[in-house]
Protein backbone atom coordinates (compact mmCIF):
# COMPACT_ATOMS: atom_id res chain seq x y z
CA UNK A 1 0.00 0.00 0.00
CA UNK A 2 3.13 2.31 0.49
CA UNK A 3 4.53 2.58 -2.74
CA UNK A 4 1.18 3.67 -4.16
CA UNK A 5 0.69 6.52 -1.82
CA UNK A 6 2.47 9.91 -2.73
CA UNK A 7 4.41 11.32 -0.05
CA UNK A 8 2.03 14.10 1.00
CA UNK A 9 -0.77 11.13 1.58
CA UNK A 10 1.96 9.69 3.67
CA UNK A 11 2.74 12.27 5.43
CA UNK A 12 -1.61 12.89 6.13
CA UNK A 13 -1.54 8.80 7.65
CA UNK A 14 1.67 9.95 9.46
CA UNK A 15 0.30 12.69 11.53
CA UNK A 16 -3.44 11.73 11.94
CA UNK A 17 -5.08 11.55 15.44
CA UNK A 18 -1.73 12.96 16.97
CA UNK A 19 -2.16 15.36 19.63
CA UNK A 20 1.05 17.81 18.81
CA UNK A 21 3.90 17.19 16.85
CA UNK A 22 7.83 18.36 17.90
CA UNK A 23 10.47 19.40 14.96
CA UNK A 24 8.11 17.81 12.17
CA UNK A 25 10.78 19.84 9.45
CA UNK A 26 12.82 16.43 10.31
CA UNK A 27 9.93 14.16 9.37
CA UNK A 28 9.38 16.49 5.99
CA UNK A 29 13.19 16.50 5.35
CA UNK A 30 12.76 12.65 5.14
CA UNK A 31 9.43 12.05 3.68
CA UNK A 32 9.70 14.54 0.44
CA UNK A 33 13.80 15.57 0.47
CA UNK A 34 15.64 11.77 0.98
CA UNK A 35 12.75 10.37 -0.19
CA UNK A 36 13.67 7.13 2.01
CA UNK A 37 11.60 4.97 5.22
CA UNK A 38 10.58 7.08 7.89
CA UNK A 39 12.39 5.46 10.80
CA UNK A 40 10.58 5.96 14.14
CA UNK A 41 10.26 4.16 17.38
CA UNK A 42 7.60 3.38 20.25
CA UNK A 43 8.96 1.78 23.67
CA UNK A 44 7.19 0.87 26.70
CA UNK A 45 8.30 0.00 30.41
CA UNK A 46 7.16 -3.66 31.04
CA UNK A 47 5.36 -3.42 34.12
CA UNK A 48 1.63 -4.05 34.52
CA UNK A 49 -0.30 -6.27 31.97
CA UNK A 50 -1.20 -4.30 28.73
CA UNK A 51 -4.77 -2.86 28.50
CA UNK A 52 -7.11 -1.95 25.86
CA UNK A 53 -5.90 1.93 26.23
CA UNK A 54 -2.03 0.26 23.91
CA UNK A 55 -4.83 0.07 21.20
CA UNK A 56 -4.38 3.86 20.68
CA UNK A 57 -0.41 3.81 20.01
CA UNK A 58 -0.81 0.59 18.31
CA UNK A 59 -3.43 2.18 15.86
CA UNK A 60 -0.71 4.92 15.14
CA UNK A 61 1.89 2.63 14.93
CA UNK A 62 -0.32 0.84 12.24
CA UNK A 63 -0.57 4.49 10.55
CA UNK A 64 3.09 4.89 10.43
CA UNK A 65 3.66 1.03 9.06
CA UNK A 66 0.75 1.61 6.47
CA UNK A 67 2.72 5.16 5.28
CA UNK A 68 6.07 2.68 4.84
CA UNK A 69 7.87 3.73 8.08
CA UNK A 70 10.43 1.32 9.48
CA UNK A 71 9.16 1.23 13.55
CA UNK A 72 11.09 -0.02 16.02
CA UNK A 73 8.94 -1.59 19.39
CA UNK A 74 11.19 -1.15 22.25
CA UNK A 75 10.52 -3.26 25.03
CA UNK A 76 12.08 -1.40 27.87
CA UNK A 77 12.91 -3.95 30.67
CA UNK A 78 15.53 -2.05 32.12
CA UNK A 79 13.44 0.75 32.34
CA UNK A 80 10.44 -1.05 34.34
CA UNK A 81 12.75 -1.79 36.78
CA UNK A 82 13.79 1.92 37.29
CA UNK A 83 10.66 3.15 37.82
CA UNK A 84 10.17 2.76 41.54
CA UNK A 85 10.68 -1.10 41.49
CA UNK A 86 7.09 -1.42 39.45
CA UNK A 87 8.76 -4.53 37.74
CA UNK A 88 11.05 -6.99 40.24
CA UNK A 89 13.72 -7.64 38.56
CA UNK A 90 13.29 -11.22 38.70
CA UNK A 91 9.85 -10.94 37.02
CA UNK A 92 11.98 -8.08 34.15
CA UNK A 93 12.68 -11.20 31.44
CA UNK A 94 9.48 -12.54 31.43
CA UNK A 95 7.37 -9.56 31.37
CA UNK A 96 9.05 -8.44 28.52
CA UNK A 97 8.41 -11.79 26.66
CA UNK A 98 4.71 -11.49 27.45
CA UNK A 99 4.57 -7.45 26.10
CA UNK A 100 6.21 -8.90 22.64
CA UNK A 101 3.41 -11.83 22.89
CA UNK A 102 0.38 -9.28 23.39
CA UNK A 103 1.96 -6.14 21.44
CA UNK A 104 2.34 -8.25 18.47
CA UNK A 105 -1.33 -9.92 18.48
CA UNK A 106 -2.60 -6.70 19.12
CA UNK A 107 -0.89 -5.43 15.62
CA UNK A 108 -1.94 -8.32 14.05
CA UNK A 109 -5.69 -8.31 14.71
CA UNK A 110 -5.91 -4.69 13.52
CA UNK A 111 -4.63 -6.33 9.86
CA UNK A 112 -1.66 -4.54 9.19
CA UNK A 113 1.70 -5.37 7.26
CA UNK A 114 4.43 -6.33 9.96
CA UNK A 115 7.32 -6.51 8.32
CA UNK A 116 8.70 -3.46 9.01
CA UNK A 117 8.04 -3.69 12.52
CA UNK A 118 11.00 -4.60 14.45
CA UNK A 119 11.04 -5.99 18.31
CA UNK A 120 13.53 -4.63 20.40
CA UNK A 121 14.56 -5.55 23.89
CA UNK A 122 16.15 -2.14 25.87
CA UNK A 123 18.79 -4.64 27.73
CA UNK A 124 20.14 -6.08 24.38
CA UNK A 125 22.29 -2.71 24.27
CA UNK A 126 21.71 -0.83 27.75
CA UNK A 127 24.56 -3.24 29.61
CA UNK A 128 26.76 -2.20 26.97
CA UNK A 129 30.35 -0.21 27.46
CA UNK A 130 29.66 2.57 25.16
CA UNK A 131 25.81 2.99 26.03
CA UNK A 132 26.81 3.14 29.90
CA UNK A 133 29.85 5.89 28.93
CA UNK A 134 27.16 7.99 27.31
CA UNK A 135 24.67 8.01 30.32
CA UNK A 136 27.66 9.39 32.42
CA UNK A 137 28.01 11.55 29.54
CA UNK A 138 25.03 13.01 29.52
CA UNK A 139 24.23 12.74 33.31
CA UNK A 140 27.17 15.61 33.36
CA UNK A 141 24.84 17.85 31.39
CA UNK A 142 21.74 17.17 33.06
CA UNK A 143 20.69 18.70 36.15
CA UNK A 144 19.08 16.87 38.76
CA UNK A 145 16.34 19.56 38.32
CA UNK A 146 15.90 19.02 34.93
CA UNK A 147 15.67 15.25 34.99
CA UNK A 148 13.16 15.41 38.05
CA UNK A 149 11.55 17.27 36.10
CA UNK A 150 11.16 15.37 32.61
CA UNK A 151 10.21 12.25 34.13
CA UNK A 152 7.33 13.69 36.64
CA UNK A 153 4.46 12.76 34.64
CA UNK A 154 5.94 9.11 33.53
CA UNK A 155 8.04 8.04 36.70
CA UNK A 156 6.06 7.23 39.66
CA UNK A 157 6.27 10.05 42.38
CA UNK A 158 6.77 9.28 45.60
CA UNK A 159 7.62 11.06 48.89
CA UNK A 160 11.43 9.86 49.32
CA UNK A 161 12.46 9.28 45.62
CA UNK A 162 15.46 7.00 44.65
CA UNK A 163 17.99 8.09 42.04
CA UNK A 164 16.69 5.21 39.19
CA UNK A 165 13.58 7.63 38.97
CA UNK A 166 16.41 10.37 37.38
CA UNK A 167 17.93 7.82 35.41
CA UNK A 168 15.19 6.93 33.30
CA UNK A 169 14.09 10.16 31.66
CA UNK A 170 18.57 9.75 30.33
CA UNK A 171 17.91 6.96 29.37
CA UNK A 172 14.83 7.15 27.25
CA UNK A 173 17.03 10.01 25.79
CA UNK A 174 19.97 7.97 25.25
CA UNK A 175 17.60 5.49 23.81
CA UNK A 176 16.61 7.74 20.35
CA UNK A 177 20.68 7.07 19.49
CA UNK A 178 21.18 3.64 19.85
CA UNK A 179 17.96 3.08 17.97
CA UNK A 180 18.85 4.74 15.21
CA UNK A 181 15.94 6.24 14.36
CA UNK A 182 14.69 9.84 13.17
CA UNK A 183 11.67 9.95 15.59
CA UNK A 184 10.45 9.04 18.48
CA UNK A 185 6.96 8.17 19.05
CA UNK A 186 4.69 8.40 22.58
CA UNK A 187 1.81 9.72 24.55
CA UNK A 188 1.52 13.29 25.20
CA UNK A 189 2.34 12.82 28.70
CA UNK A 190 6.07 12.02 27.63
CA UNK A 191 6.23 16.11 26.48
CA UNK A 192 8.41 16.39 29.05
CA UNK A 193 11.03 14.27 28.20
CA UNK A 194 11.04 14.55 24.73
CA UNK A 195 12.00 18.43 25.52
CA UNK A 196 15.27 16.75 27.94
CA UNK A 197 15.89 14.83 24.54
CA UNK A 198 16.01 18.30 22.73
CA UNK A 199 17.55 19.85 24.62
CA UNK A 200 20.76 17.61 25.70
CA UNK A 201 21.28 15.24 23.02
CA UNK A 202 23.52 18.07 20.81
CA UNK A 203 25.19 18.81 24.15
CA UNK A 204 26.84 14.89 24.03
CA UNK A 205 27.11 15.77 19.92
CA UNK A 206 24.27 13.39 18.79
CA UNK A 207 21.28 14.69 16.45
CA UNK A 208 18.23 16.45 17.76
CA UNK A 209 14.96 13.93 16.53
CA UNK A 210 11.81 15.01 15.90
CA UNK A 211 8.90 13.70 18.17
CA UNK A 212 4.80 12.73 17.77
CA UNK A 213 2.55 12.47 20.31
CA UNK A 214 -0.74 10.75 20.51
CA UNK A 215 -3.52 12.22 22.98
CA UNK A 216 -4.14 10.48 26.34
CA UNK A 217 -7.30 8.13 26.50
CA UNK A 218 -8.96 8.76 30.16
CA UNK A 219 -9.57 5.70 32.05
CA UNK A 220 -12.87 3.60 33.28
CA UNK A 221 -12.71 5.88 35.88
CA UNK A 222 -12.05 8.78 34.65
CA UNK A 223 -8.12 9.72 35.24
CA UNK A 224 -5.50 8.34 33.71
CA UNK A 225 -5.34 4.68 32.45
CA UNK A 226 -2.78 2.81 34.05
CA UNK A 227 -2.08 -0.88 33.57
CA UNK A 228 -1.07 -1.37 37.53
CA UNK A 229 -4.57 0.40 38.55
CA UNK A 230 -7.40 -2.30 37.59
CA UNK A 231 -10.21 -0.21 38.22
CA UNK A 232 -8.86 2.09 35.54
CA UNK A 233 -8.08 -0.40 32.95
CA UNK A 234 -10.14 -3.12 30.60
CA UNK A 235 -7.05 -6.18 30.41
CA UNK A 236 -6.81 -7.43 26.69
CA UNK A 237 -7.31 -10.87 27.94
CA UNK A 238 -10.53 -9.91 29.84
CA UNK A 239 -13.50 -12.44 29.08
CA UNK A 240 -16.53 -10.69 27.67
CA UNK A 241 -18.78 -10.72 30.79
CA UNK A 242 -15.72 -9.10 32.61
CA UNK A 243 -16.03 -6.20 29.69
CA UNK A 244 -19.40 -6.34 30.11
CA UNK A 245 -19.17 -4.98 33.75
CA UNK A 246 -16.44 -2.58 33.98
CA UNK A 247 -17.75 -0.54 31.56
CA UNK A 248 -21.13 -0.77 32.99
CA UNK A 249 -19.57 1.04 35.64
CA UNK A 250 -17.82 3.54 33.64
CA UNK A 251 -17.16 7.45 33.89
CA UNK A 252 -19.63 8.52 31.30
CA UNK A 253 -21.65 11.79 32.40
CA UNK A 254 -24.35 12.58 30.45
CA UNK A 255 -23.96 15.47 27.66
CA UNK A 256 -19.99 15.79 28.74
CA UNK A 257 -17.55 14.98 26.26
CA UNK A 258 -14.47 16.50 27.72
CA UNK A 259 -12.46 13.86 29.61
CA UNK A 260 -15.26 11.19 28.95
CA UNK A 261 -13.12 8.40 27.98
CA UNK A 262 -15.93 6.22 26.64
CA UNK A 263 -16.05 8.71 23.80
CA UNK A 264 -11.91 9.11 23.47
CA UNK A 265 -11.65 5.46 22.95
CA UNK A 266 -13.90 5.65 19.47
CA UNK A 267 -12.12 8.62 18.53
CA UNK A 268 -9.03 7.20 18.50
CA UNK A 269 -9.12 3.31 18.61
CA UNK A 270 -12.44 2.15 16.88
CA UNK A 271 -13.42 4.23 14.25
CA UNK A 272 -9.42 4.32 13.12
CA UNK A 273 -9.91 0.58 13.83
CA UNK A 274 -12.63 -0.36 11.40
CA UNK A 275 -11.18 1.88 8.76
CA UNK A 276 -7.68 -0.28 8.94
CA UNK A 277 -9.65 -3.31 8.68
CA UNK A 278 -12.03 -2.26 5.79
CA UNK A 279 -9.48 0.07 3.87
CA UNK A 280 -11.93 3.01 4.20
CA UNK A 281 -13.42 5.58 6.44
CA UNK A 282 -13.93 4.08 9.62
CA UNK A 283 -17.56 3.67 11.05
CA UNK A 284 -19.13 3.33 14.44
CA UNK A 285 -22.62 1.54 14.80
CA UNK A 286 -24.65 2.39 17.85
CA UNK A 287 -28.16 0.49 17.80
CA UNK A 288 -31.79 1.89 19.48
CA UNK A 289 -32.93 0.15 22.55
CA UNK A 290 -35.93 -0.69 20.58
CA UNK A 291 -36.52 -1.09 17.38
CA UNK A 292 -39.74 1.11 17.49
CA UNK A 293 -37.31 4.08 18.21
CA UNK A 294 -35.80 3.82 14.59
CA UNK A 295 -32.75 2.60 13.01
CA UNK A 296 -29.49 2.59 14.49
CA UNK A 297 -27.09 5.65 14.75
CA UNK A 298 -24.06 4.97 12.16
CA UNK A 299 -21.35 7.31 12.75
CA UNK A 300 -18.02 8.19 10.43
CA UNK A 301 -17.31 11.53 11.76
CA UNK A 302 -16.69 11.84 15.62
CA UNK A 303 -17.58 15.52 15.13
CA UNK A 304 -21.09 14.40 14.20
CA UNK A 305 -20.62 11.77 17.63
CA UNK A 306 -20.11 14.61 20.35
CA UNK A 307 -22.62 16.81 18.99
CA UNK A 308 -25.15 14.00 19.47
CA UNK A 309 -23.92 13.50 23.00
CA UNK A 310 -24.13 16.81 24.05
CA UNK A 311 -27.18 17.27 22.61
CA UNK A 312 -28.63 13.92 24.85
CA UNK A 313 -29.48 12.46 21.33
CA UNK A 314 -26.80 10.05 22.10
CA UNK A 315 -27.20 8.76 25.48
CA UNK A 316 -24.86 6.35 28.38
CA UNK A 317 -27.58 3.65 27.78
CA UNK A 318 -27.13 3.51 23.97
CA UNK A 319 -23.78 4.37 24.00
CA UNK A 320 -22.47 1.80 26.40
CA UNK A 321 -23.67 -1.65 24.89
CA UNK A 322 -22.31 -0.81 21.43
CA UNK A 323 -18.70 0.10 23.00
CA UNK A 324 -19.14 -2.88 24.70
CA UNK A 325 -20.19 -4.71 21.80
CA UNK A 326 -16.83 -3.43 19.57
CA UNK A 327 -14.39 -3.68 22.25
CA UNK A 328 -15.66 -7.36 22.67
CA UNK A 329 -15.27 -7.96 18.86
CA UNK A 330 -12.01 -6.07 19.10
CA UNK A 331 -10.06 -8.52 21.55
CA UNK A 332 -11.88 -11.85 19.92
CA UNK A 333 -8.86 -12.75 17.67
CA UNK A 334 -6.23 -11.26 20.50
CA UNK A 335 -8.06 -13.68 23.25
CA UNK A 336 -8.57 -16.20 20.32
CA UNK A 337 -4.40 -16.66 19.95
CA UNK A 338 -3.84 -16.52 23.47
CA UNK A 339 -6.15 -19.81 23.92
CA UNK A 340 -4.37 -21.71 21.27
CA UNK A 341 -0.60 -20.53 22.85
CA UNK A 342 0.30 -22.59 25.39
CA UNK A 343 3.78 -20.49 25.23
CA UNK A 344 1.87 -17.69 25.63
CA UNK A 345 -0.12 -18.87 28.47
CA UNK A 346 3.05 -20.25 30.91
CA UNK A 347 4.92 -17.13 30.23
CA UNK A 348 1.92 -15.36 31.60
CA UNK A 349 2.09 -16.77 34.74
CA UNK A 350 5.64 -16.57 35.09
CA UNK A 351 5.25 -13.02 34.40
CA UNK A 352 2.51 -12.13 36.66
CA UNK A 353 2.44 -15.22 39.11
CA UNK A 354 -1.20 -15.84 40.92
CA UNK A 355 -1.17 -14.21 44.16
CA UNK A 356 -1.71 -16.44 47.17
CA UNK A 357 -4.41 -15.50 49.28
CA UNK A 358 -3.76 -16.19 52.53
CA UNK A 359 -6.38 -17.93 54.67
CA UNK A 360 -6.29 -16.03 58.71
CA UNK A 361 -5.30 -18.13 61.30
CA UNK A 362 -7.83 -18.70 63.89
CA UNK A 363 -6.45 -16.58 66.89
CA UNK A 364 -6.23 -18.71 70.07
CA UNK A 365 -6.87 -16.71 73.19
CA UNK A 366 -4.39 -16.41 75.92
CA UNK A 367 -5.51 -16.31 79.23
CA UNK A 368 -2.39 -15.16 80.22
CA UNK A 369 -0.01 -16.46 83.69
CA UNK A 370 -1.26 -13.08 85.60
CA UNK A 371 -3.94 -13.30 88.54
CA UNK A 372 -7.53 -12.19 87.68
CA UNK A 373 -8.73 -9.13 90.28
CA UNK A 374 -5.24 -8.02 91.51
CA UNK A 375 -3.56 -4.67 90.16
CA UNK A 376 -0.04 -6.37 90.27
CA UNK A 377 -0.51 -9.22 89.21
CA UNK A 378 1.44 -12.35 89.50
CA UNK A 379 3.38 -14.50 87.31
CA UNK A 380 3.75 -18.09 86.94
CA UNK A 381 6.91 -19.34 86.44
CA UNK A 382 7.76 -22.51 84.09
CA UNK A 383 8.90 -24.44 87.04
CA UNK A 384 5.24 -24.06 88.84
CA UNK A 385 6.56 -21.71 91.09
CA UNK A 386 4.66 -18.08 91.68
CA UNK A 387 6.47 -14.43 91.75
CA UNK A 388 4.97 -10.89 92.07
CA UNK A 389 3.64 -8.65 94.55
CA UNK A 390 0.79 -10.71 96.22
CA UNK A 391 1.79 -13.74 95.62
CA UNK A 392 1.74 -14.95 99.38
CA UNK A 393 -2.29 -14.86 98.71
CA UNK A 394 -1.86 -17.89 95.65
CA UNK A 395 1.09 -19.63 96.88
CA UNK A 396 0.21 -23.01 98.06
CA UNK A 397 3.59 -24.08 98.54
CA UNK A 398 6.82 -25.64 97.17
CA UNK A 399 5.89 -29.07 97.40
CA UNK A 400 2.98 -31.50 96.53
CA UNK A 401 2.54 -32.46 100.27
CA UNK A 402 2.27 -28.90 101.23
CA UNK A 403 -0.03 -27.52 98.52
CA UNK A 404 -2.44 -30.56 99.67
CA UNK A 405 -2.49 -29.10 103.06
CA UNK A 406 -2.86 -25.76 102.31
CA UNK A 407 -5.61 -26.12 99.69
CA UNK A 408 -8.88 -25.37 101.35
CA UNK A 409 -12.15 -24.73 99.34
CA UNK A 410 -14.29 -22.38 100.92
CA UNK A 411 -18.03 -24.07 102.15
CA UNK A 412 -19.74 -21.55 100.05
CA UNK A 413 -18.56 -22.62 97.33
CA UNK A 414 -21.06 -25.55 97.65
CA UNK A 415 -23.67 -24.03 98.66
Amino acid sequence: MADSMSASDKLALIYENLQEKLKEEIIEDVIFKQNRSLKIYWGTATTGRPHCGYFVPMVKIAHFLRAGCTVKLLLADIHGFLDNLKAPIELVKYRAEYYRFVITSLLKSLNVPIDRLEVVLGSSYQLSAEYTMDLFRLSSVVTEHDSKKAGAEVVKQVANPTLSGLIYPLMQTLDEQYLDVDVQFGGVDQRKIFTLATESLPKINYNVRAHLMNPMVPGLSGGKMSASDPDSKIDLLDPPDVVEKKLKKAHCAPKEVEGNGIIGFVEYVLLSVDGLKNGGKGKFVVERRKPEDGEPLVYEDITKLKEDYEADRLTPQLLKPAITKALINLLKPIQEEYQASVEWQQITNQAYPPTETKKKEKKVKDRGTRFPGTKGGIEARPDGHIEGRVKDQVNLGTGVEEAMDNLVIPEKAFS
